[in-house]
């Protein structure tokens, strides 16, 4: 959730790259910021709570631009509130260590009751403090030993005692800055240049600086110098850690002109169809390469989808692609809840798990425990060199390119992509389609660019603008469908609920008269997701029975007699059902975007929200 940032520099300034590097995370969501620098005379830090600007503001006397070395953070506050004294980094007594992290600290009372009792005095209400005082703690441990350790000696020793997950870089003064980064749980990789060694804890912060990234695994401590990363293991056993070239380019993440990174998203879903299928649509099956072949896939009698939020509802469409298409039965579950239940698999079965950024503490988990429990596992995944990548036994990356806004939307649509493909390549593995079946379901995806792009016409965005705004001030939202299209409309009150705060609930329409049907009156807008197919006449009766209590009516889809029974109406091109999932969520995203524009909600940074979370 919170952004780390750090540099160390032959013979450049730091301070203004590691400003930029957080401005890059700020989607990840925060509350406070702040920089430590190593100067001659021991760290200086600065925080503020609130936005980077006011940090920016604090720096303009420019007393710390100077340093080479230097760490940064954004902090989305867990323990103490978001005020200055609790914004990240924190520094020892001595002055000359500081520290940021990301995390959990799960023994931390523990740890500072001990640390209190010898003489250290806390000037925060943070989990994070322990640390960077057992740091502190444990140099002048070694040092009296006689081994005159290194920053990375001291870091390795003080984490022996912590239980937990982190993500740390550590700075501590000297003749030569040192610079330490640590990782057990949320995301940390590094960079190395011929003029410096960056760390970040999302690759986006270090495409500035170069494209080949090393991703730091579990108990990795890397220590940074110009030029050069070391990677040890917590008994300081030296590791090699192999970089990864990441195909992102760093405008990739820019605004192009759009007013929103949530719009620029919405509008590139075309674009992101057409990578994420293109290469992989082959003659009558689809080509995703090693993982997915025949032999992989030819024993998997069954398969369990994990994920959380818009990944899970990703997956709940995957299961009925794969049920559908492959004849292979699926089980869906809630990532956070599955980790915790016990849960029985038989054999032969594979652990999908789907998320956007490969870094959800709880998906990570979750198939930790699938693989435990023998199963096979996979990804279906959006960025290159990810926790959930490197874990996974085959690997479906998505191609939707860096996605800045909290609320997914493109993301959602290349994983329902990646599901469609999965499904027809698992259905020929196991026999249960043909060359010519797989070949047709294949066409329908590969049609869907064009219609994507209709979705996105200004006529059709303004159809929705024009929905919006009729229904701004509805009561509530009440989203429903069936089918493959029951996901969509959970997505549809998510996307809803994240952006503009108003109440949503999404349901299977066939649910409605079992208890919400409640909450249909006057002023309830009801949104309907109905496309042709075998259940459009079930939608539709269940349709009627809102119109019945007074409920205002939205359909949304290709069902031609729903959409003329409707109070207002938003047409979606007709299509193959299997994949009419990826045309219908569209504009449901446009009518979440342009509730919370009518509304002046902050569009890409909503309240209480983080873009990736990796602690429970």
């Amino acid at each position: 959730m919170c952004g780390v940032v750090g540099a160390v520099l032959r013979d450049q300034p730091a301070l203004e790259g590691i400003l930029d590097g957080l401005r890059v995370l700020e989607y990840r969501g925060y509350d406070s910021a702040g920089v430590a620098v190593a100067l001659s005379e021991g760290v200086a830090v600065r925080r503020r709570a609130g936005r980077i600007e006011a940090l920016s503001e604090a720096l303009q006397d420019g007393a710390l631009s100077d340093a080479r070395c230097g760490v940064g953070h954004t902090r989305w506050a867990t323990h103490g509130p978001p005020n200055e004294l609790n914004a990240h980094p924190h520094s020892d007594h001595s002055g000359r260590i500081a520290l940021v992290h990301n995390g959990i600290v799960e023994n931390h009372q523990e740890l500072r009751r001990e640390l209190i009792e010898g003489g250290v005095e806390f000037r925060s209400d943070t989990d994070t403090e322990v640390i960077v005082h057992l740091v502190a703690r444990e140099l002048e441990r070694l040092d009296g030993e006689g081994l005159s350790p290194s920053l990375a000696d001291g870091v390795r020793a003080a984490l022996q005692f912590v239980e937990g997950y982190y993500a740390i870089a550590v700075l501590r003064t000297g003749p030569e800055p040192e610079l330490v980064a640590a990782k057990q749980g949320p995301p940390l990789c590094v960079c190395v240049t011929d003029d410096g060694a960056w760390i970040a804890s999302d690759v986006l912060a270090l495409l500035p600086h170069g494209k080949q990234v090393v991703f730091l695994e579990d108990g990795d401590v890397a220590r940074l110098s110009p030029g050069h990363c070391e990677v040890a293991r917590p008994d300081g056993a030296a590791v090699e850690r192999a970089a990864v070239e990441i195909q992102w380019r760093a405008e990739d993440a820019g605004m192009a002109g759009f007013d929103h990174h949530m719009q620029k998203e919405i509008h590139e879903q075309p674009a992101v169809l057409g990578r994420t299928v293109s290469e992989r649509v082959g003659e009558g099956d689809a080509a995703l390469g090693s993982g997915w072949t025949d032999e992989d896939l030819g024993g998997v009698e069954r398969v369990q989808v994990l994920g959380c939020g818009t990944a899970l509802h990703a997956g709940l469409v995957a299961q009925f692609l794969i049920e559908g298409l492959a004849g292979v039965p699926v089980d869906s579950d809630y990532a956070s809840e599955f980790r915790y239940r016990a849960p029985r698999l038989v054999p032969g079965t594979l652990a999908l798990a789907i998320s956007q950024s490969g870094e959800t503490a709880d998906t990570l988990a979750a198939l930790k425990l699938a693989e435990e429990l023998g199963c096979r596992t996979g990804a279906i995944c959006n960025v290159q060199g990810s926790s959930l990548v490197r874990a996974a036994d085959s690997v479906l990356l998505t191609d939707a390119g860096p996605e800045i806004g909290v609320a997914s939307t493109k993301a959602f649509t290349a994983q329902v992509a990646g599901a469609y493909l999965a499904a027809v390549r698992l259905g020929r593995a196991k026999g249960a389609l043909s060359e010519v079946e797989a070949d047709a379901h294949l066409a329908a995806l590969r049609g869907l660019r064009g219609q994507l792009e209709q979705l996105l016409s200004d006529e059709a965005v303004a159809k929705v603008r024009e929905v919006a705004r009729s229904n701004q001030d509805a009561k509530g939202f009440l989203f429903l469908g069936r089918g493959v299209n029951y996901p969509v409309a959970l997505e549809g009150a998510l996307k809803l609920k994240e952006i503009s705060y108003v109440h949503a609930e999404g349901y299977p329409a066939g649910e409605m008269k079992h208890g919400p049907i409640a909450l249909i009156e006057p002023g309830m807008s009801v949104l309907v997701v109905n496309s042709q197919g075998g259940v459009a006449d079930k939608v539709r009766s269940n349709l009627e029975q809102v119109k019945a209590r007074g409920g205002r009516v939205i359909v949304v889809g290709s069902d031609e007699e729903s959409l003329a029974l409707a109070d207002e109406a938003i047409h979606v091109p007709a299509s193959s059902e299997w994949v009419s999932p990826i045309l219908n969520v569209v504009p449901l995203q446009l009518f979440a975007y342009e509730i919370g524009l009518l509304k002046g909600c902050d569009i890409d940074k909503p309240r209480n929200l983080a873009k990736s979370v990796t602690v429970e």
